[in-house]
């Protein structure tokens, strides 16, 4: 959270073991508040104006940097991937190198989506008309809860290489790789505030967030099959404050987590974009 890593405010924890027949204790990770969530916003928010500010080729290169990053811990991630997802070594090891990718990937469009997803538009009279896509500013996202790491960069990567900052709710049993990705994202170039991570209990943070109005949109992949949550309820939450909202997949209460290993398209990219139009006149 801003580029530290202080203590939950209110001091609890909570166990994480392991995924398979016979779990086993992992870790005791952080669970987090509300009040952590109001300051991971703050956090955002400070680092919103620099971040959306830097060039988007140097944009481009901090996430190549986390690239670089996570292949150097690429063992560590290995493991803790087979454990939180209960995968095969060869499967672990596939998982890893996909998440890799993916940030190379988003990496690779920092300077080039403009072009995609603007242009030039065509008008009667002699002006230019201009339309160039800009961030949105804060954006909140429940990671999914299944895919622990190539699905957390599957949503946290195309926030943040157009210059939005987030607040980013690991998955709730499953936090490991996410915690080890926050020290990636750390000891890289990224800088403080663009990438806030809690730990913690979905169904007891995301409405907080979901309501936060200094929050300008949010990411509800992860709210699918969390107990105690419906994410139908937070879109309307997030209504009230007229936030961006991207929905997770599916069409059911519940709704279900996409495939993270297909090529992802610019869909999540483009979802926290505002589009601006700006007309100037042709000279002579």
């Amino acid at each position: 959270m801003g580029g530290a890593f202080p203590r939950s405010e209110s001091g609890r924890s909570y166990e994480v073991y392991t995924t398979g027949r016979s779990p086993k204790f992992l870790a005791n990770a952080a669970q987090g508040s509300r009040k952590d969530a109001r300051d991971a916003v703050v956090a955002a928010r400070k680092a919103q104006p620099g971040w959306a500010g830097a060039t988007a080729y140097n944009r481009g290169q901090v996430l190549y940097r986390v690239a670089e990053v996570m292949e150097s811990r690429r063992a560590q991630f290995v493991s803790e991937v087979r454990a939180a997802e209960g995968l095969t070594p060869t499967r672990a090891e596939a998982t890893v190198s996909a998440a890799i990718d993916r940030w190379v990937w988003y990496a690779g469009w920092s300077d080039k989506y403009a072009q995609v997803l603007g242009g030039l538009n065509p008008v009667a009279g002699p002006f230019f008309n201009i339309s160039a896509p800009e961030p949105t500013g804060v954006v909140a996202a429940l990671a999914p809860q299944s895919s622990s790491l190539l699905g957390l960069v599957s949503v946290l990567a195309p926030i943040i290489v157009s210059g939005n900052t987030s607040v980013v709710l690991a998955s709730q049993d499953r936090p490991v790789p996410a915690i080890t990705l926050a020290e990636a994202l750390a000891t890289s170039d990224v800088p403080g505030g663009v990438v806030n991570l809690i730990t913690g209990h979905t169904a007891e943070i995301a409405p907080w967030l979901a309501s936060h109005r200094d929050v300008n949109a949010i990411d509800l992949t992860g709210a699918a099959d969390v107990e105690g949550l419906t994410w139908g309820d937070l879109e309307a939450t997030a209504a009230t404050n007229l936030k961006r909202v991207l929905r997770p997949a599916g069409t059911t209460a519940t709704a279900t987590e996409p495939d993270f290993t297909t090529e992802p398209g610019l869909d999540r990219l483009e979802a926290f974009l505002e589009t601006k139009t700006v007309w100037h006149p042709k000279g002579r």
